[in-house]
């Protein structure tokens, strides 16, 4: 896992003092999540590097964008991307456990997204900064689901990516919460890999979902037209 700044197009990340680097999940995730509905506010749930509040604040016009970040030590790294992007005067990283801000927030937010912990496996490392980064049991998702379902609006969406094994799982919570899914787009490396990712939006409407596929590349570096045409805006390769 590199250590070097990421360069982005119109932002950089520096990710030195970060467990999670970097990565297409979350590229994946900022991209995809419609702002058809023209959100005013954002939330995203476990910011680490501040990537996806950043993808939030290039696309979007939303007046208030925030982020959540428990661990110290990416939580200042979080607000010093933030501060140093073009957008800095209307972002926000909260320092706090997702339980204690569902408590004490009494707003809610137009669009939520989170890129969770979703390791579920009983198997940690002896890196207690990468552990809660990547092992749900910082984040269940039963806490994530229904925090988020009490802070997003009416008419708002709950954004996620997840591994499709955990697709299933995810949504029968989501139910319980009266949370449906309004898109659902299954992710492949490759035309003949199996499916790895899930991307999920969800809202309190139960309506029929829309179903797609995206295949990231044909081949090792040759990425499909799909997947250019959704990142295009961020990469500097595209």
């Amino acid at each position: 896992m590199s250590n070097k700044p990421f360069q982005f197009k119109e932002f950089t990340i520096q990710q030195d003092r970060c467990a999670m680097k970097v990565g297409t999940d979350g590229v994946l995730l900022g991209a995809w999540a419609s702002l058809a509905q023209g959100p005013n506010s954002i939330l995203d749930i476990g910011a680490g590097t501040g990537l996806l509040t950043l993808m939030m604040a290039q696309r979007s016009t939303a007046e208030l964008i925030d982020a959540l970040e428990i661990d110290d030590a990416t939580y200042e790294q979080c607000v010093d991307n933030l501060e140093a992007s073009p957008w800095g005067d209307r972002l926000f990283c909260y320092h706090a456990g997702f339980d204690e801000f569902v408590a004490e927030i009494d707003d809610t937010y137009d669009l939520i997204l989170s890129n969770p912990p979703f390791y579920t496996e009983n198997y940690t490392t002896e890196n207690e900064q990468r552990d809660k980064a990547r092992f749900n049991f910082s984040l269940p998702f039963e806490e994530l689901i229904s925090g988020a379902a009490k802070l997003l609006s009416p008419n708002g969406t709950f954004n996620v990516i997840l591994p499709y094994k955990e697709e299933s799982y995810f949504l029968e919570i989501a139910k319980a919460n009266n949370l449906f899914p309004l898109s659902i787009t299954r992710v492949k490396g490759n035309p003949t890999s199996e499916i790895k990712r899930t991307l999920l939006e969800l809202s309190f409407k139960n309506v029929s979902s829309t179903y797609s596929e995206l295949i990231i590349e044909t081949e090792r570096h040759v990425y499909t037209p799909e997947y250019i045409t959704l990142t295009k805006d961020f990469y500097l390769k595209m």
